[in-house]
């Protein structure tokens, strides 16, 4: 191992040529024990790394990064009238906003919710949970009443932190909807019977909302002291416990929450930040994703984290223009965004004729990339890396990512090199590992594995297996060098703009329409967003019909947006097995059909 360091930084300062790295990928990318012949052949890697594991909590991540770089602009949010902190302000803040959730009786392990856009609310408010040994839930701001409601229970909230709204929705009046105790209530003491966990509400107002205490009012609620024993606390809170839920959803509709722990958010942002290249000068990232996501936890503020970069985020949701303005006047060197944002912002400045001079890389995840679109992007940009990423929130972010030094090639037709301390394997049906180059299930196993899902130990089970290997769902490619892509998915899962959509639970809220006896969904190539649904029908009166309009008045306030079909489509006679079951590969030549 010594060995394999010496030569990885030898080849660093020297620079040699693409293929003495690729000599040295070679050597580090491979079990810790020399295989036989035929396993070579199988696909297994293991990536050793060449940095080792931290065993630190985000808390004290937070420390760290304020100490070593205490005047670093942490985080600049243009829309907010431009405020900016620097780390050692961050601190500060997160740690009055830590010592407050203790004053208001919230305790380690408890869950606080945080439903807001990008910005700073969102932003301190997630490392406050941390520092407090408080588990963060990230709302999606887009969640109607409904979608609300079921987060809020899935996993006992006890705090909620949230915007005064965002868009058209008032996030007060809706929690005020499933809980119309709040307006009776005296701040901090909601007793709701829908909501028994909720026991306070906290909003980013200027008024005065009954119930509710005002986000502002934190800052000062605390004492010197109490403010001074958060960091007393980090010691007892360990690495390995849980820090983050994400929502995800399965194919049955019902979203899952799975949760992540400190290790994997520390180590996976040290070394995503590393294959970003944050490590090799001081960097501005312009944050187009939003911060709910594992991309923006993990890929944005604890990859900034770790090497004292500063967060840029243009507006509370992504809007081109913003981005390209944020990019320009704060002179942004890295870019975050998914595909669907890249085709925005490229469209924006071919447009405008823009010419940017910052940007040096373009870092895109959350779903596929055309070669088409890597192209547009390195030119249109003018930067010298196009960088992807791929992964799963059950990872806690990234398992696959640009490495440094790649050709033209390996970014267009791959996801990436497998991410330092993974193993990775892909199997067929019957669980054994196929030859490298064959196609299969990927699996996963590291340091980023979720603890599991919250309150549900089957389907756990059913993800992690007793020897930790994760299943992704993904069908997978793996090349002996630690590239690979992927060739389909195995779940039922669309992903739209990366933003997932799981086809049964729109199918189950579409069927509540009075005109529909049954409604399948599927996944449709789009250019801009990557995929769109496209809902096929079957009414209860053949003679009758619906159109996209009729449906999107129906899905309004109870289906979040992204989640709303694009495309309906009428048919009388679904095609189906013998066994009843809808043959949805036909739906999608049908489509295809009509282009």
């Amino acid at each position: 191992m010594a060995l394999r360091l010496v030569w990885h930084h030898q080849y660093q300062r020297a620079g040699w040529a693409r293929q003495a790295f690729k000599i040295l990928q070679s050597i580090r990318t491979q079990s810790t024990v020399t295989p036989g012949t035929h396993e070579k052949r199988q696909s297994y890697i293991h990536h050793i790394g060449s940095k080792p594991l931290v065993h630190r909590n985000v808390g004290q991540h937070l420390r760290l990064a304020a100490d070593r770089f205490p005047n670093n602009e942490a985080i600049v949010s243009c829309y907010e009238a431009g405020a900016r902190l620097t780390y050692a302000a961050v601190l500060d803040k997160v740690d009055r906003l830590a010592a407050s959730f203790h004053q208001l009786g919230l305790r380690q392990g408890d869950r606080v919710g945080i439903w807001a856009p990008n910005g700073m609310l969102f932003y301190l408010t997630n490392l406050a949970t941390a520092r407090a040994g408080m588990i963060s839930v990230g709302i999606n701001p887009a969640y109607q009443v409904p979608e609300l409601e079921f987060a809020l229970k899935k996993v006992g909230i006890r705090a909620l932190v949230a915007a005064e709204g965002y868009r058209q929705q008032n996030y007060y009046g809706m929690v005020s909807h499933i809980a119309p105790e709040l307006a009776s209530s005296k701040p901090g003491e909601l007793k709701s019977k829908s909501l028994p966990n909720l026991s306070t509400v906290i909003i980013d107002s200027q008024k005065t909302l009954p119930g509710a205490i005002k986000f502002s009012e934190l800052y000062e609620l605390p004492s010197e002291q109490s403010i001074s024993k958060i960091e007393r606390i980090q010691a007892k809170i360990t690495p390995d416990s849980g820090v983050n839920l994400q929502f995800t959803s399965g194919t049955t509709g019902a979203p899952k929450a799975a949760l992540m722990s400190h290790f994997g958010f520390v180590n996976n942002g040290i070394h995503i930040g590393n294959r970003n290249e944050l490590d090799r000068s001081e960097h501005r990232l312009c944050v187009q994703v939003p911060l709910f996501h594992a991309f923006g936890m993990v890929i944005a503020i604890m990859a900034a984290l770790s090497y004292g970069s500063t967060l840029v985020l243009p507006t509370a949701g992504f809007k081109a223009a913003d981005s390209l303005a944020a990019i320009v006047r704060e002179r942004c060197s890295i870019i975050l965004g998914t595909p669907t944002m890249y085709v925005d912002l490229v469209r924006r400045i071919v447009e405008s004729g823009a010419v940017l001079e910052t940007p040096e890389i373009a870092v895109t995840g959350g779903a596929t990339c055309s070669p088409k679109l890597f192209a547009d992007i390195k030119h249109t940009l003018g930067v010298r890396k196009v960088k992807t990423v791929f992964g799963m929130t059950e990872t806690t972010a990234v398992i696959f990512q640009a490495l440094f030094d790649e050709s033209p090639e390996d970014v267009q037709q791959t996801v990436g090199h497998i991410t330092d301390h993974y193993e990775a394997k892909v199997i067929d049906q019957e669980g054994h590992i196929v030859p490298f180059g064959t196609a299969g299930e990927l699996c996963v196993r590291g340091y980023g594995t979720m603890l599991g899902y919250w309150d549900d130990e089957k389907k756990t089970k059913d993800t992690i297996g007793a020897d930790r290997w994760l299943r992704t769902g993904d069908q997978f490619v793996l090349r002996e060098d630690g590239y690979g892509k992927i060739v389909g998915r195995l779940k039922d899962v669309v992903i739209r703009g990366g933003e997932n959509i799981y086809p049964k639970e729109v199918e189950d809220f579409l069927n509540t329409y009075p005109k529909i006896l049954e409604a399948h969904c599927i996944g449709v190539p789009d250019e801009r967003t990557g995929e769109e649904l496209c809902a096929y029908v079957r009414l209860k009166d053949s003679s009758d019909t619906i159109d996209r309009a009729e449906i999107n008045r129906y899905c309004d306030g109870k289906l979040a947006y992204y989640k709303v079909p694009k495309y309906v489509r009428i048919l009388n006679d679904l095609p189906k097995t013998t066994s009843g079951k809808v043959q949805k590969f036909k739906l999608a030549q049908l489509f295809a059909s009509e282009r």
